[in-house]
C-alpha cells in the first residue's frame, strides 16, 4: 500500500484541522518606544524599520489602548530619557519616562493590558553600555544594584513583568531579593537568559540610541557560536527566580528554542528583533518576497521551535489578521 501524506494536504480546511502549530493573539508582545524628548501630540517615525515610532509619554499610552483593543496581551516598554548620565540615573528616576508611562498605561487600562519594562543601563548611559564603566571595562558586580534600583522604581510604577536585558552575572537573583524585600513579591521576572551579541541589533539601537561609544558587549552578551552556554544561563537564571525566559534574537537562534524548551519547564519567549524586521521589511519593498506570508511564517517558526510567545514589532498588524 502507498503511503498518501499528500491526502491530509489536498484543501486549506484539512491544511487547517491537522495543523500542528498555531499562532493566536496570545502569544504576541508589542513593543513600544517612549521618548521623553517628543511633545505630548508627537511621533516620530524609526527610519530603519519602516512603520515603527517613537510615541511621547502620553502617544504611548494610546497607542497601548489600541494594542489592548486588538486583542494583544502585553507591550514591552523601552525608554529614551532626556538626560543620560554614567550611572544610568534616568533609569531609576520615580518620574523618568517609562515610570510615568507605566502609571498612564494602568490608569487607563488596568488589568487590560500586561506591562512589561525592559530593565538596562544602555538607554539612559552616555556611553551607550549595559553596565557602569571603569576604565573602559564594564562591572559586574557595581552593576547590580543599579539595575535592582531600576526593576524596583518600575514594580512601583505598576509594572507586571520586568525584563532584565543587561546580560550581567546575578542580576535576576539581585533584583528578586529587591522586589520581595519591598513586598513586590508577584511582580514576574522576565529574563533576557540568552542574549547573543547579534548583528541583527542595529535598527534597535537607532530606535533607542543606544549604540554604545566605545568597544563592543561581546564581554557580557553571548558568543554566537554557543548553545551549551545558553543552556547553562538560562539554568542558573531560573535558580535565581526568573519566572520567564527570552532567547534573543529568535530567527538565527530557533535551535536554542528548541533546546531550551526541551530542557525547561518555564515559559519560554523569543524575541523577533529589529533586524530581522528591517530584513522582511526591505526585501518586501524591493518585491523580492510576499510580505504577509513572509511574516505569518517567521513568527510561525519560532512558535513551532518551542517558544511560548514572541516579542514582535509586527504584533499589531498580525492580531488583525483575523487570529483568534
Amino acid at each position: 500500500m502507498l503511503i498518501r501524506p499528500r491526502r491530509l494536504r489536498k484543501n486549506q480546511k484539512i491544511r487547517d484541522l491537522v495543523r500542528e502549530t498555531t499562532l493566536t493573539k496570545n502569544d504576541l508582545i508589542m513593543p513600544i518606544f517612549v521618548d521623553e524628548n517628543l511633545k505630548s501630540n508627537e511621533r516620530k517615525e524609526i527610519q530603519s524599520m519602516p512603520n515603527q515610532y517613537r510615541f511621547s509619554i502620553e502617544g504611548a499610552v494610546e497607542e497601548a489602548k489600541e494594542i489592548a483593543d486588538l486583542g494583544i496581551p502585553a507591550v514591552i516598554l523601552f525608554g529614551i530619557p532626556k538626560h543620560k548620565d554614567e550611572v544610568a540615573s534616568s533609569a531609576y528616576d520615580k518620574n523618568g519616562v517609562i515610570q510615568k508611562t507605566i502609571k498612564g498605561i494602568k490608569d487607563e487600562l488596568g488589568d487590560e493590558l500586561l506591562v512589561i519594562a525592559d530593565v538596562c543601563l544602555c538607554e539612559y548611559t552616555s556611553h551607550g553600555h549595559c553596565g557602569i564603566v571603569k576604565d573602559g571595562k564594564i562591572l559586574n558586580d557595581e552593576t547590580l544594584e543599579i539595575l535592582s534600583k531600576i526593576a524596583l522604581s518600575y514594580a512601583e510604577s505598576g509594572a507586571d513583568i520586568v525584563a532584565p536585558s543587561d546580560m550581567m552575572d546575578g542580576r535576576v537573583k539581585a533584583i528578586r531579593e529587591t522586589l520581595e524585600k519591598h513586598g513586590f513579591d508577584d511582580v514576574a521576572i522576565m529574563s533576557y537568559a540568552a542574549k547573543y551579541a547579534s548583528s541583527f541589533y542595529g535598527p534597535f539601537r537607532d530606535a533607542a540610541e543606544s549604540a554604545p561609544k566605545f568597544g563592543d558587549r561581546k564581554s557580557y552578551q553571548m558568543d554566537i557560536g554557543n548553545a551549551r552556554e545558553a543552556m547553562k544561563e538560562i539554568k542558573l537564571d531560573i535558580e535565581e527566580g526568573a519566572d520567564l525566559i527570552l532567547v534573543k534574537p529568535a530567527l538565527p537562534y530557533l535551535d536554542i528554542i528548541r533546546m531550551a524548551r526541551d530542557r525547561f519547564d518555564v515559559p519560554i519567549g523569543g524575541y523577533c528583533v529589529s533586524g530581522e524586521y528591517a530584513m522582511v521589511e526591505a526585501a518586501a519593498r524591493n518585491g523580492w518576497l510576499n510580505r504577509e506570508s513572509a511574516i505569518f511564517e517567521t513568527l510561525l517558526s519560532i512558535k513551532r521551535a518551542g517558544a511560548d510567545f514572541i516579542i514582535t514589532y509586527w504584533a499589531k498588524e498580525v492580531a488583525s489578521w483575523y487570529l483568534y
